[in-house]
């Protein structure tokens, strides 16, 4: 099966890459059956130039770009399409992203939870002040009706203390 990748190529720290077609099972680093172009992602600004027709061609002819490539094309507009995302996660990472993600749900879970509670502690709060306020006008309205009978005050002997 054809491939469509990157070549690197240049310095140590300082890498460009040719796009070139080759055979999948081949060595990274042999040559390639055709150069399609290069990219320089260290200059400013970086530099991708492609034979577009060659590019199509190949794609015609069943050769697959790789993920990096993929992406490189459809920002070009050579092909259609959306960027692939890398699946290539090490197990120990994937570990750490889930748990990172199980904590993010449950920090999230605990949020929700806590705004619950406050908009019922709210509704709750405002039911009692709803009822306070009925219940004071029920008793303003009976006050207003009939005069309170007025109270005698008695006096309480007090005993001394022995």
């Amino acid at each position: 099966m054809l491939r469509i990748r990157l070549q690197r190529m240049g310095r140590k720290k300082a890498p460009s890459y040719r796009v070139i077609v080759s055979e999948r099972t081949k060595d990274p680093y042999a040559g390639g059956i055709e150069i399609l172009g290069h990219y320089n992602p260290i200059a400013q600004p970086k530099i991708l130039e492609l034979k577009a027709d060659r590019i199509q061609h190949w794609i015609a002819n069943g050769a697959q770009p790789s993920e990096t490539v993929h992406n490189l094309l459809v920002r070009e507009g050579i092909i259609s399409g959306d960027k692939q995302k890398s699946v290539k996660i090490s197990q120990k990472r994937q570990k750490k992203l889930t748990a990172k993600q199980a904590e993010a749900e449950a920090a999230k879970v605990a949020a929700a939870e806590k705004k619950k509670a406050a908009e019922e502690s709210e509704k709750a709060a405002a039911e009692a002040k709803k009822a306070e306020e009925q219940a004071a006008a029920e008793a303003a309205a009976t006050a207003d009706a009939e005069p309170a009978p007025e109270v005698a005050a008695t006096e309480t002997p007090i005993e001394p203390e022995a």
